[in-house]
């Protein structure tokens, strides 16, 4: 992570404020124009590795300030510290327990980055104790979880961001205004994909649990399993407990872009084709997957997942292309590119700034200033959030009816009010909701 002086350097080009069609893109470096006496105390929970994408951004902002950092792992606490004297100068006071963080009233605003079983249960608790909150995505483990968070939110009135930044790129939002001015005719599909070669994670031996790490509080809300060596602090991503599988981890991303510059909301109906192909281990989900959107009889979005091998040849880790009657645009964190029906290339346009493009874990770079001042400027003068919870959790839903359909093994037909399955009532059952630890159920 560089400094914060070079950090600052390298995001000001690529943090400058635009408005499309009523999206507000405001630069954190010009946060004293944004309420220069409307301080931010803010609190960050879960350490590792997001998170300093999340403190490297706010400390962009002179008004605001992280009092809090919070994990359940005394040497990722003790790794975090070390980054936080030299990357922002000070040390936030640390706590394990993230409730006593929530008890405190000058905390303002909460960064979730823990586990993705903790984000739903952990935003609502946040908001019940008055914080505005920034969710990494998916900003649910469920999609039950999805609609309490979202009844939540407006019941508590608190704002909610989710960590989708590509949401706050400037050149994506032009991209966007663009498509629904016709650059591109009328679109028709959203193409998303996500290639990385992840190893395999092995099969688990059960171990004694680290002295340095508080396991009951790292399950929390999730049915209790004993400690094997192969869970933290990463790959619970691929247990069914904790994670939510690739569709999620990062093709929340993507799919949220495609529904984006498509203009639709939830589908009419999703397939899923997949399964797990590269190694005999415990990871759970299917390591690769193609799932098809339909959204009436004019609109479609894929997503390819390739988890563990590399799609080829040599294309990018991540992106989505937009086609539409007259031409083609390709999007990504560093921008977009215009074609004609022929191929032909018509125009490139830069994100600027220092962003991050690849598929490494933590992220962090202009986007993420972008996003979170956003979420900031929402907060001082209620300004519409980029990707606020309400629609946010569209996306999100969008990939939990991915996994379902990879599950259930048939094209299964959507209520695109509600996203309930209408089809298949044992998918409906074994994923719409889990079983939560005694006493952790989220309840408004």
């Amino acid at each position: 992570m560089t400094s914060r002086r070079n950090f600052i350097k390298k995001t000001a080009t690529g943090s400058m404020a635009l408005s499309f069609s009523g999206l507000v893109l405001p630069s954190m470096a010009h946060a004293n124009i944004l309420g220069a006496n409307d301080h931010i105390n803010c609190a960050i929970i879960g350490v590792r590795s997001r998170a300093k994408a999340h403190i490297a951004a706010i400390h962009t902002d002179k008004n605001a300030k992280i009092i809090y950092t919070c994990d359940v792992d005394d040497n990722i606490i003790a790794e975090h510290n070390l980054w936080c004297k030299e990357n922002i100068g000070y040390v936030p006071k640390v706590e394990k327990d993230f409730r006593k963080v929530l008890e405190d009233k000058k905390v303002d605003a909460v960064f979730i980055a823990t586990p993705e079983h903790w984000h739903a249960p952990m935003a609502i608790m946040a908001l019940q104790a008055g914080k505005h909150v920034y969710v990494e995505k998916p900003c649910s483990h469920n999609p039950w979880e999805n609609d309490l968070l979202v009844e939540a939110q407006k019941k508590y009135g608190k704002k909610v961001q989710m960590g989708n930044q590509q949401r706050s790129a400037k050149s994506s939002a032009l991209a966007v205004k663009e498509i629904n001015e016709g650059i591109i005719g009328d679109v028709f599909k959203g193409e998303a994909y996500y290639s990385n070669n992840r190893g395999s994670i092995g099969v688990g031996n059960k171990v004694p649990v680290p002295s340095t790490l508080d396991w009951e509080m790292w399950q929390g809300p999730a049915v209790r399993e004993d400690y094997r060596d192969n869970i933290h602090p990463y790959n619970w991503h691929w247990f069914k407990n904790w994670g939510t599988g690739e569709v999620h981890n990062n093709g929340t991303h993507e799919i949220d872009i495609c529904r984006w510059a498509l203009g639709v909301d939830l589908p009419d109906s999703v397939t899923s084709f997949g399964g797990k192909y590269a190694y005999d281990d415990d990871w759970e989900f299917v390591d690769n997957q193609q799932v098809t959107y339909k959204f009436g009889d004019d609109k479609f979005i894929t997503w390819t997942g390739h988890s563990r091998g590399k799609i080829l040849p040599n294309q990018p880790g991540r992106g989505i292309t937009i086609y539409g009657s007259k031409g083609i645009i390709t999007l990504s964190r560093g921008g977009y590119k215009l074609y004609d029906l022929g191929g032909n290339q018509i125009k490139d346009i830069k994100e600027g700034g220092d962003q991050s493009t690849g598929t490494n874990t933590q992220g962090g770079g202009s986007l993420d200033v972008n996003h979170v001042g956003n979420f900031f400027a929402g907060i001082r003068e209620d300004k519409s959030l980029n990707s606020d919870i309400k629609d946010a959790s569209i996306s999100t839903m969008l990939c939990h009816l991915g996994n379902m359909a990879q599950d259930a093994g048939e094209t299964l037909k959507i209520d695109k009010a509600t996203g309930k399955v209408l089809n298949n009532e044992k998918v409906m059952k074994d994923w719409w909701k889990r079983e939560y630890a005694q006493g952790w159920e989220p309840k408004l």
